[in-house]
């Protein structure tokens, strides 16, 4: 109840310590793995994206069997998702979100989370798509024109659904 009224107060650190504090005094109890659920939940609120997702993969590590399974991959998904900042910076965000988000689709499809993992891959496919393109247009302002196929080619590929297919096609 201290977590829950913490978390609700806005206070996320304190909320998540008395989470895990119900995880650890009471091992073997239904609570446990609420309460470890509760903890990533906690930091995912208030942003501390690497610590939901410590949280969550700690979660599946040691209870993987539990109900809950398809929120914690949406959760991850979700967790990298929000540290996407544009297709030019470091992709291992995007790559990590799109690998949970297909979690969540392949082993859970009958839930509202696979329904926005789905709408969510969707808008990652976009952003490497438009990462590919970039590349592509400056490799083909520099007539490097191999280069520069290869990259058109993979939106191509890859990509067919996206916005940029049809520029690819067009270059």
């Amino acid at each position: 109840q201290e977590g829950v009224n913490s978390l609700e107060s806005g206070d996320v650190l304190f909320a998540a310590q008395k989470f895990n504090e119900v995880e650890t005094l009471f091992p073997q109890s239904d609570w446990a793995p609420k309460s470890a659920l509760m903890a990533a939940y906690s930091y995912y609120v208030q942003d501390y994206y690497g610590d939901a997702i410590e949280e969550l993969q700690r979660f599946i590590r040691v209870y993987p069997l539990s109900k809950n399974l398809d929120y914690v991959y949406y959760l991850l998904g979700v967790s990298y998702y929000e540290q996407i900042v544009d297709e030019k910076k470091d992709l291992q965000s995007i790559i990590k979100s799109k690998e949970y988000f297909e979690i969540v689709i392949k082993n859970y499809p009958n839930t509202n989370y696979s329904l926005d993992a789905e709408y969510k891959i969707d808008l990652i496919n976009d952003t490497l798509a438009s990462k590919e393109m970039y590349i592509g247009r400056y490799y083909f302002d520099k007539k490097k024109w191999i280069p520069a196929i290869n990259r058109f080619r993979k939106v191509i590929d890859d990509y067919e659904t996206t916005i940029y297919a049809e520029e690819a096609l067009h270059r």
